[in-house]
């Protein structure tokens, strides 16, 4: 395939210019006005012929609507089929063009090799202000020619990158291209494949770029890792004010990520999480950041599984804080009932600017309903309050004691008691109690029912705690994992601390490497207590000199070892070292655990070195001793007892 190099463009448009040069000599006599006219004809032509020519050497058709709008600020070649030789004819001609500042290629398939020319034209272009490439099959390769273009080139301001197949290696280029580039200010990267390890690329990109004002990240695959990652660098970001995080599946975990965000982010004017799973829990951990935030204006939730209780959560966080700057929210899916207008009405009176969008009037509170109560239960917690039992309550109605009665009477005595059944209930007791439809009610199942009532709680407050401690457990999970993110990509005089080091560097601070996200779990987190979001107390890891003469050193006891986990024993009276830990005991660990699991034993426990191999007897003296006095109460009239104690 023959190329066509940019010196030859330049010398072939001088050698169409040098005629016209001459012509220009001819004609000293014209006036100002129409020299300068003939000049911009000249240029235009010169520019269609050279796209003309060079669309004849690569061997493509030319595209008229180009040729006939040279003297437009804005060229829209969308859906025209151009491929990379098109694109290489359209960068020939665009060499040497001082007019055109907006360039729309999108859906042209040209692929990494278009964006080849195109990246060489735009380091001699520098009129060009807005580009995009959407839907091009650019693909890592394209990745790498897009990521030096914003390292080179000046002038672009806007780029469109949607579409294009980038994975999570890709991100790293846009994210090292975008450190040092402060000119670009709004950048599409919608539609693409970014997932977790993205996510940590594009939050350092946020970390570390002072210039981008608008992000679209909508329709890519985020999930809760990658939004755990990209809110740590929307926390320290101080320029970001347009984000499109829509179509991202973050889940309540995500928002919790973001709600955090929010917290510190005070640039951030529209943000966009529309249809990313989120539930009414996940808006109440949104809240808890925006009642810290007072530069967020736009707020759009819709598409998500909110009820009114959510709606309810976000109009009370703009009712509640004084300083919000929210002005619109939307949540246009969310059917809402008469308490959340009042409260809207209410709140707009406080904020005339307020503007929420929801569905429609109709909706209910999204809890759950409240559990049947048990027709068995209520007899039995009626019994047990008069302490009755139930031939006594049913001895009218069942003379021969058979605890069997008829349906008929058994209805009728229910219904003529204070027992509080209703209709429904006491139907459905029949059906139990007369499975077999005889007509009779066997009321002796009511007597295990205080058994089996008892176990069902006891199993009920199980299942809560289990998943209360998990929901704790995620969740403090979830806020260290975005702690060590800040912490990887905050700046320090325009540096970056390494998450991957443990130890304080005395030559001091490091540039970022994109360590996994799942090696975050386990920093250690004793040299970044101050980053801590969940509050730790880590005062009790450096612990004072013991006994006043030897230093602390962690030792691989049991018992030294609980005093490196945060806040274990907060509430604990043990918890204090200088009660638990003496300069002596520092090796006499498993002495110290049993004296914590057997308090009544301590005495035992120091005093160990001088018991002998009587202890065993003694215990069974007293054990002796306590039963005949046991056997003394019991026969207390008898003289056997008597002369026993003796």
């Amino acid at each position: 395939m023959s190329t066509l190099s940019f010196e030859s463009l330049c010398l072939k448009d001088d050698d169409c210019s040098f005629p016209i040069q001459l012509q220009v000599m001819e004609d000293e006599f014209d006036t100002d006005l129409e020299s300068d006219e003939k000049e911009e004809s000249n240029k235009e032509m010169s520019i269609s012929e050279l796209y003309l020519q060079a669309c004849k050497l690569v061997g493509v058709v030319p595209v008229s609507y180009f040729l006939r709008n040279l003297e437009s600020a804005t060229i829209t070649l969308s859906h025209h089929g151009l491929g990379p030789l098109g694109c290489k004819a359209l960068a020939i001609a665009l060499v040497s063009d001082m007019h055109i500042n907006t360039l729309e290629l999108a859906d042209n398939h040209i692929q990494a090799e278009g964006a080849k020319y195109l990246l060489e034209m735009l380091r001699a272009n520098f009129t060009i202000h807005h580009l995009d490439l959407s839907n091009n099959c650019l693909q890592s390769a394209g990745a790498e020619c897009v990521a030096k273009v914003l390292l080179d080139n000046i002038s672009l301001k806007s780029m469109k990158l949607s579409g294009n197949g980038f994975t999570d290696d890709d991100a790293k280029y846009f994210a090292d291209a975008l450190s040092t580039n402060s000119r670009l200010k709004e950048l599409d990267l919608s539609h693409n494949e970014f997932c977790g390890k993205g996510g940590e690329h594009l939050g350092q990109l946020l970390a570390n770029n002072e210039g981008l004002e608008l992000l679209d990240l909508s329709w890519n695959h985020l999930r809760m890792k990658g939004a755990v990652a990209f809110s740590a660098g929307l926390k320290v970001n101080m320029m970001l004010k347009h984000l499109d995080l829509s179509w991202n599946g973050f889940g309540n975990e995500g928002a919790l990520a973001m709600g955090e965000a929010l917290k510190f982010n005070n640039t951030l004017v529209h943000l966009n999480l529309n249809n990313n799973r989120l539930t009414n829990e996940g808006v109440a951990m949104l809240c808890r950041g925006l009642e810290f935030n007072d530069t967020l204006q736009v707020l759009l939730l819709a598409y998500n599984s909110l009820t009114v209780e959510g709606a309810l959560a976000l109009v009370n966080v703009v009712k509640n804080t004084p300083k919000t700057a929210l002005e619109e929210i939307n949540i246009c899916n969310v059917l809402v009932n008469e308490n959340f207008v009042h409260l809207l009405e209410v709140t707009c009176q406080e904020h005339p600017g307020l503007d929420v969008q929801y569905g429609g009037v109709g909706g209910f509170i999204a809890k759950k309903p409240p559990k049947r109560v048990d027709p068995m239960k209520v007899i039995q917690d009626y019994l047990d309050q008069r302490k009755l039992r139930l031939w006594d309550f049913f001895r009218n109605i069942d003379k021969d004691g058979t605890m069997r009665v008829p349906v008929a009477d058994f209805r009728k005595a229910v219904q003529q008691s204070s027992i509080p059944l209703n209709r429904y209930q006491i139907e459905e007791l029949i059906q139990r109690l007369d499975r077999d439809r005889t007509g009779m009610v066997d009321y002796r199942g009511l007597a295990d029912t205080r058994k089996q009532m008892m176990r069902d709680h006891r199993r009920q407050l199980r299942k809560v705690e289990s998943r209360q401690k998990k929901e704790k457990q995620k969740s403090d999970r979830i806020l260290k994992t975005f702690q060590s993110a800040v912490e990887a990509v905050t700046p320090r005089s325009s540096m970056v601390i390494s998450p991957g080091g443990t130890k304080e560097d005395s030559s001091g601070p490091q540039h970022f490497s994109a360590t996994p996200l799942s090696s975050w779990h386990h920093i250690v987190m004793s040299n970044s207590s101050r980053y801590s979001v969940s509050n730790l107390s880590n005062e009790h890891v450096h612990l004072p000199m013991l006994g006043g003469t030897t230093p602390y050193r962690p030792t691989s006891s049991p018992a030294m070892r609980s005093y490196s986990q945060p806040n274990l024993l907060d509430d604990s009276p043990h918890s204090a070292p200088s009660k638990s830990i003496s300069a002596q005991g520092l090796h006499s660990d498993p002495e110290m655990g049993h004296s914590k699991l057997s308090p009544t034993a301590n005495h035992l426990t120091r005093s160990r070195p001088a018991l002998n191999t009587k202890l065993p007897e003694v215990k069974a003296k007293t054990k002796k001793v306590k039963k005949k006095k046991v056997t003394k109460r019991v026969d207390k009239g008898s003289k056997n007892a008597t002369q026993t104690v003796k």
